[in-house]
């Protein structure tokens, strides 16, 4: 009888957990292709720097495939990716606040990087509009301060419960419920003139 062959791309989040616990790298892969866009997305959102991006995305992404094994319920991987992706990004605001701030000229505050904003049977003058609102989004989204960025982030990319961010951040979900409110008034105030 022949052995049936793994469709890893079908499998739900947990199944795939469960067979990269026991050591199936393809499952292990197929976890990391699916999560590296929305670390990747997240992490672009909360920092303004290009190269820390992809640092950033690179270290979440080697901490879930070493602390993969740990993981006690596979059905709560997205909120441990979740706390993940918070931890780092609150250590590296830890770093930047103890290194000096020193320019490169290589730094850009705005890169452009395509997510699901734009629409791929836009017409070119609707792709143009939907890049630039792109952009204005995230430079309003850099503009918030970091505990308003954080938890808009892990809402509305993210699509975290208030619960969930609230684990996330290490705060109560009335806090999570006050903080979003904020950032979504900052951004309609900064945003109105736009939309």
């Amino acid at each position: 009888m022949p052995v049936k062959k793994l469709q890893y791309k079908k499998m739900p989040p947990d199944e795939l957990v469960i067979l990269a616990q026991h050591d199936d790298f393809k499952a292990l892969e197929e976890l990391i292709k699916r999560e590296q866009k929305n670390i990747f997305a997240a992490f672009s959102y909360l920092s303004g720097k290009r190269e820390n991006v992809f640092d950033l995305t690179q270290e979440a992404l080697l901490r879930v495939a070493k602390g993969l094994p740990k993981l006690k319920n596979p059905k709560t991987f997205k909120s441990w990716l979740n706390r993940i992706v918070t931890n780092i990004f609150y250590d590296e605001l830890r770093k930047q606040k103890r290194r000096q701030n020193t320019v490169s000229l290589d730094d850009s505050p705005i890169f452009d990087i395509k997510f699901q904003l734009t629409d791929k049977k836009c017409k070119p003058h609707e792709k143009c509009m939907s890049a630039e609102l792109e952009k204005l989004i995230k430079n309003a989204i850099l503009g918030l301060p970091e505990q308003f960025r954080i938890v808009i982030v892990l809402r509305e990319l993210q699509g975290l419960s208030y619960e969930e961010i609230a684990k996330a951040t290490h705060s109560t979900v009335g806090t999570v419920k006050s903080r979003i409110a904020r950032a979504r008034e900052k951004l309609q105030n900064g945003l109105k003139a736009y939309i």
